[in-house]
């Protein structure tokens, strides 16, 4: 399933890795624009992954992997072959982003129904952790493509990945599922788990953060490569700042395991804005300076990831676990098209994607998205907050 996952993220960040050097300039694109390209993908993931991720609760998973792997390949391959502007672009980006819905959360549900009790922890840290690669391979693949042979070529290039997922769909055992006695949109249980919904929202802000830096890193470390040349390109940059997010997943959540998953995310959530805000402000400076500090960050971004993922699988009820996976995803990807657009936003109205404090200013709203992460529960006038629910302190 990890080498699945691999392939269906070969496209997930070719229009971030493209972005600044092709799409922007060939269809004079503002950061706004820009964010809301890069968030469509996402927007169309949010849009059916309840339907897609809430049906595995009464269908073999796999099922929705295969037509979600195919409708993904699909999708990507349009944007290359027709998108001419930013709305063809956004709508086969949507596409492809409906296509992953099918691929990532029932993906993890075609794992988790297939182990036994007790032994997800470390499993589902390792199918999230390897979203990462998949993420680094995406920009590697889609910019060393796009450098030869187009942007056009990239997205055909990129189509093929999913064909991985298609084939370890095929490989799985069938699972008969019990019949769940819940309706098929019904997400009034998940709500009241209370546990599980800590895990939810606090996840939601991450991908808030995540999807912001991955939609603009290019932009970035282009306007820091033009000021200050450096032997570090924007490929180099951003596969190796994918590829660092597995290890950081992987040990955050051990870390959890050790220390209480409350105390380390609340950890590495305060680290990660601190480390922001500071390139934030250095962000005029030499890559010398830069470079240490954002792969730093490249550490503390995805170091909750795998907790809390895991986390949400752990608390969730089994018979709603599609449901709870549904909402998951729902409340982590609406917050990844925000994210993406708030950065485009910020850039613009700070005086655009070549100043320094356009960017001091983009790093602060990803700031405040690590800092959000403390998240009211779901009863609204208690105090808590979603961290304390995750500890089990709710």
């Amino acid at each position: 399933m990890c080498v699945g996952q691999l392939g269906s993220l070969l496209p997930h960040v070719v229009v971030p890795a493209i972005l600044a050097g092709f799409l922007i300039p060939e269809w004079h694109l503002s950061g706004a624009q820009a964010g809301l390209l890069s968030g469509s993908g996402a927007v169309g993931y949010m849009l059916t992954v309840p339907v897609l991720a809430t049906l595995t609760d009464r269908i073999d998973a796999r099922k929705v992997l295969i037509a979600g792997s195919a409708l993904s390949a699909f999708g990507t391959a349009l944007f290359g072959l027709f998108a001419m502007d930013l709305w063809s672009g956004a709508l086969c980006n949507a596409i492809a982003g409906i296509g992953f819905a099918g691929a990532y959360m029932p993906g993890l549900k075609a794992l988790t129904d297939r182990l036994a009790p007790g032994d997800s922890s470390r499993a589902v840290t390792f199918y999230t952790s390897s979203f990462s690669l998949g993420v680094g391979l995406s920009f590697l693949v889609a910019q060393l493509v796009a450098g030869g042979l187009g942007w056009r070529a990239a997205f055909l290039v990129t189509a093929i990945g999913p064909l991985l997922m298609l084939t370890a769909s095929a490989l799985l055992k069938p699972v008969k599922l019990k019949p769940s006695a819940s309706r098929l949109l019904n997400f009034a249980p998940v709500v009241r788990n209370t546990n599980a919904m800590g895990f939810v929202l606090g996840y939601g802000a991450h991908c808030f953060e995540l999807y912001g830096i991955r939609t603009w890193l290019v932009a970035f470390w282009t306007f820091v490569a033009t000021r200050h040349p450096t032997p570090l390109t924007p490929l180099i940059v951003s596969f190796v700042f994918s590829i660092l997010a597995m290890p950081a997943s992987i040990l955050g959540n051990e870390l959890a395991l050790k220390l209480g998953r409350h105390r380390a995310i609340t950890a590495v959530m305060f680290a990660s804005a601190a480390v922001a805000l500071l390139i934030g402000l250095l962000s005029d400076q030499s890559p010398w300076v830069l470079t240490p500090l954002l792969f730093v960050y490249a550490l503390t971004v995805p170091a909750d990831s795998g907790a809390l993922t895991s986390g949400m699988t752990m608390v969730a009820d089994p018979a709603n676990r599609g449901a709870t996976m549904a909402m998951h995803s729902t409340v982590g990807f609406s917050l990844s098209a925000l994210g993406a657009w708030a950065l485009g936003v910020a850039l613009d109205a700070a005086g655009g994607p070549e100043s320094a404090s356009a960017w001091t200013a983009a790093f602060a709203v990803l700031a405040f998205g690590c800092v959000f992460r403390q998240f009211p529960d779901t009863d609204f006038g208690n105090s808590r907050t979603a961290i304390s629910v995750i500890s089990g302190q709710g």
